[in-house]
């Protein structure tokens, strides 16, 4: 069998740590040239970040047959982070070996019925369960991700928040490109649509996971008056229609708005003393505003202004290396974030900054952290070696 044909991209920065690797999403081996470049590692858990222009069910059912007994989780993105920087149209590959982590995976598989105390009971029980395995082992975190097009993320975080007691959250919603189609999480050799999937992880590895943005909030404020949070819909801002009121106050015409100027103008909104992001979508039909997130009545929306974003990644990065530098950040990067590069023409600077960063991950529709859903941040976990190595 010719593994050679197409790109792959193997990265193996601490390669007793953590190995990742990718190809392009129409290799003609794609599972067996991944399993290749990861190498012979004993892996517990293995993650797949994949374009949406993959087969999907293909590429799920290969991998069950080319790694039998790995346990395989993941999405599809709206593009992905590789050894290489930002890619297009790749599948990624991220294997945590046995030797550093062990991990246990829960999948909600409706996420318009289930049980939150179920929930909260399974991932306090799974905790104990991961602390008596390897009770040497002091680091831990969750890593959660979700149909980015379910709109239920913000109830999901919210409900989980209780049983995550000291242990951090960080997550990405699935994408699906620029479409807005369909998307899907991977568990247990299926994809799955409406559903979440729960990495509680134990590890002999430092880590710290962590939330940025390069926003800061402006003096310019609206007020929600008028909307569906059910729908994420933004009926009335400032009493006058959304569209034509946001459009009003960056001095441009409704029919001007595009996603390329909701990611370069965003707003957030002021929770427990600090600003989240709540990413405008897109304009309905009606003139309605469409959100990534929670939106309600009577909330105060303060307009963003935007830093560099090389400079600020740039000192967010060297932060996670004040220690020394991790041996690999798995990065969930919001979609909107990666439109701005693009529209500032910074793209490729970001994308050597996370090169040489050693992220990998994929950019999605929406973050999580903790407790909350939030957009148009870059949130993860750095992974540093552990001490004896």
């Amino acid at each position: 069998m010719d593994l050679s044909l197409g790109p792959i991209r193997a990265a193996q920065a601490a390669p007793q740590v953590l190995c990742t690797a990718s190809v392009h999403h129409d290799h003609p081996h794609a599972v067996e040239a991944l399993a290749e470049a990861l190498g012979p590692v004993e892996l517990e858990l293995l993650l797949l970040m994949a374009s949406p222009q993959a087969d999907i069910p293909a590429l799920l059912a290969r991998a069950a047959l080319v790694l039998p007994g790995t346990r395989i989780v993941g999405c599809t993105t709206a593009g992905e982070i590789s050894a290489a920087g930002y890619t297009e149209g790749e599948i990624v590959a991220i294997g945590m070996p046995r030797a550093y982590f062990k991990a246990q995976t829960m999948l909600v598989p409706d996420l318009l019925d289930y049980d939150p105390q179920a929930l909260i009971d399974r991932m306090i029980q799974t905790r104990n369960d991961l602390a008596v395995a390897q009770p040497d082992w002091g680091h831990e975190f969750n890593f959660l991700l979700i149909d980015g097009l379910s709109t239920l993320e913000d109830r999901l975080v919210s409900d989980l928040a209780i049983g995550l007691g000291p242990v951090p959250l960080f997550g990405g919603s699935a994408g699906d490109g620029e479409r807005f189609g369909a998307t899907f999480v991977f568990h247990e050799g299926r994809a799955h649509s409406n559903a979440a999937v729960l990495m509680q992880v134990r590890t002999r590895c430092p880590i710290q996971v962590f939330k940025t943005d390069h926003l800061s909030p402006t003096e310019q404020r609206m007020v929600v008056t008028g909307a569906n949070p059910d729908r994420r819909l933004v009926h009335e801002l400032n009493a006058e229609p959304a569209a034509r009121e946001y459009a009003r106050i960056l001095g441009k015409d409704p029919e001007q708005l595009t996603t390329f100027t909701f990611a370069a103008h965003p707003v957030v909104v002021r929770i427990g003393g600090q600003h989240h992001v709540r990413s405008i979508q897109r304009v309905a039909e009606n003139g309605d505003l469409v959100f990534f997130s929670a939106i309600d009545e009577g909330l105060v929306l303060t307009l963003a202004e935007a830093r560099d974003m090389r400079d600020h990644l740039r000192e967010e990065l060297s932060r996670l290396s004040t220690d020394g530098p991790p041996a690999v950040i798995l990065g969930c990067d919001c979609l909107l974030r990666r439109m701005e590069a693009q529209q500032k023409q910074v793209l490729g600077a970001l994308s050597d900054i996370l090169r040489e960063n050693r992220v990998v991950g994929f950019s999605t529709y929406g973050e999580q952290f903790n407790s909350m859903h939030v957009n148009q941040t870059l949130t993860g976990v750095a992974i540093y070696p552990p001490d004896d190595l």
